[in-house]
């Protein structure tokens, strides 16, 4: 088996207790590589790599001229890793490896386009109403960025963190899932070939409990993003307020997708088998809610069921493979339990249902793709995220009907709208309560367009412009131009009455 190092200060060291555990592969079960068990004392030593880096480092003396060279040359690195990053994924999340090489490969957008936000961060002149004073506003880094990452996108969730931060001017300190570690080391080694000073990018690996507590809490990370479940959100959000830490997060979801009776239902069904069970619905935007037209159900559903059977499940480095493993068996686990009480709750399974094996199929954690209906708007399935290949399929009679139901969630990351009528998709863009709402379209991603969620899908925004952002703080600065300043305790002269 390989086995792994942390990454601290530019170099792979060993962790301080020498601990490590073992990275299984979710296709044949078996245990593939050994990774570090960090901790705290370990993210002591990160943290203060990073802060030491931002201080007093070359990174602190840098122009954002200079950043931005290093960005765009980890960018023009980063495609000659890709098929090793992809391949690591693949052995950790049980993505099909056609579905990670091209997002390595698309990863390398993230590096130059924050590079080029990194020498356009600017103050302003503020316009007061006195002319004596010039008062203007600098933009600048935080400090030391703790970035806690997922297990089921690793790489690209942590350039969506990580290129802006740096973009910024800040010092980063990664912690990827327990589940799924190895690629982000290995990234490691573009930030390495690129030539970023040591202690700009840290990563520490271990599990949530003691190295992510540990670095949520540091008393010297200055923000605290996360992408990982409410659950998760909340327990770092618990620990970075112990050192009243901001914190950005992109949380979980149920996302609605509303069919109309006028919507084309073979791009519709397209768009929804897109949206779930691509990879194995194991990402936030998931769109598991299903809310048809009742006018179109029967063929809905007989187009949709048509196209997702005889399915080849199989070996994720197979090319032909059409629905790999789940990621890990904690994931596999929770999926089956949903499955069996939305069984029980009365929901009606139209398709698969139940854990997969046999030929072919080796000792991985299969599930069939999962197609429940007769759910109702209160079932622990329409309310809650499954992060796995199932779908909950409601019906609706009106827009306003629809509207209120899409909206009755606790989530709001994503939504899809499926019409032809140009005015509907507006209204309800605007009326739908999500930070994303795809129309005609679902699960498309770009660097330049923001992500985040309303509600408990979590606060703050990644990609996009807005990103950069998050990673920056103001300060106003005030300049006296008087000729002469006034006592400022002086008494007024009075006239003499006498």
């Amino acid at each position: 088996m390989e086995q792994y190092q942390l990454f601290v200060n530019g170099r792979f060291v060993d962790p301080i207790e020498g601990r490590f555990f073992d990275t299984l592969n979710s296709f044949d079960g078996q245990a593939w590589a050994r990774v570090p068990l960090a901790s705290a004392e370990d993210v002591n030593r990160a943290v203060a790599a990073a802060d030491q880096a931002f201080r007093d480092g070359p990174w602190a003396r840098m122009l954002p001229q200079e950043r931005a060279r290093l960005l765009h040359r980890a960018g023009d690195i980063l495609p000659d890793h890709a098929e090793t990053l992809a391949r690591l994924e693949t052995l950790d999340t049980g993505k099909r490896f056609v579905e990670s090489l091209p997002q390595m490969k698309a990863a390398a957008a993230w590096f130059h386009y924050y590079a080029g936000l990194a020498d356009k961060v600017e103050g302003a002149l503020v316009p007061l109403d006195r002319a004596d004073i010039l008062n203007y506003t600098l933009r600048e880094p935080l400090g030391v960025v703790a970035a806690i990452t997922p297990w089921n996108s690793p790489v690209m969730v942590a350039l969506w963190k990580v290129a802006p931060a740096l973009a910024a001017g800040n010092t980063v300190v990664i912690k990827p899932s327990e589940q799924a570690s190895a690629s982000t080391l290995e990234l490691m080694k573009v930030f390495e070939a690129a030539g970023f000073p040591p202690g700009v990018i840290n990563v520490v690996t271990g599990d949530g409990a003691e190295a992510g507590q540990a670095l949520a809490s540091h008393p010297r990370v200055a923000k605290v993003t996360f992408t990982g479940s409410e659950g998760g959100g909340r327990a770092v959000q618990r620990a970075a307020a112990e050192s009243l830490t901001p914190v950005t997060m992109e949380l979980g979801g149920k996302s609605p997708q509303i069919v109309f009776s006028d919507a084309d239902l073979d791009q519709a069904t397209n768009g929804v088998i897109a949206g779930v069970f691509l990879s194995n619905g194991q990402t936030c935007v998931a769109g598991s809610r299903l809310f048809l037209h009742r006018d179109i159900v029967e063929p809905f559903m007989d187009l949709l069921l048509s196209k997702m059977t005889d399915l080849k499940m199989g070996d994720p480095f197979d090319p032909q493979t059409q629905i790999g493993p789940v990621a890990n068996r904690p994931q596999y686990e929770k999926t089956l339990g949903f499955i069996e009480r939305a069984k029980a709750a009365g929901a009606v399974c139209v398709l698969g249902g139940q854990a997969a094996s046999g030929a072919g199929l080796g000792q991985g954690l299969f599930i069939e793709p999962t197609v429940f209906t007769e759910v109702t708007p209160d079932m622990e399935l329409a309310r809650q995220e499954v992060f796995g290949p199932v779908l909950a399929v409601l019906t609706f009679d009106s827009e306003e009907a629809v509207v209120e139901l899409a909206n009755d969630s606790p989530y709001g990351l994503a939504a899809g709208v499926w019409t032809e009528d140009p005015r509907r998709m507006h209204r309800l863009a605007r009326q739908l309560e999500s930070g994303t709402v795809y129309l005609n379209t679902y699960r498309a991603v770009s660097v330049a367009s923001p992500v985040g969620g309303y509600k408990q899908s979590g606060f703050g925004r990644e990609n996009g412009v807005e990103a950069i952002n998050e990673f920056l703080q103001t300060k106003s600065v005030w300049v006296g131009l008087a000729e002469q300043t006034p006592h400022p305790l002086a008494v007024a002269a009075t006239p003499n009455n006498d």
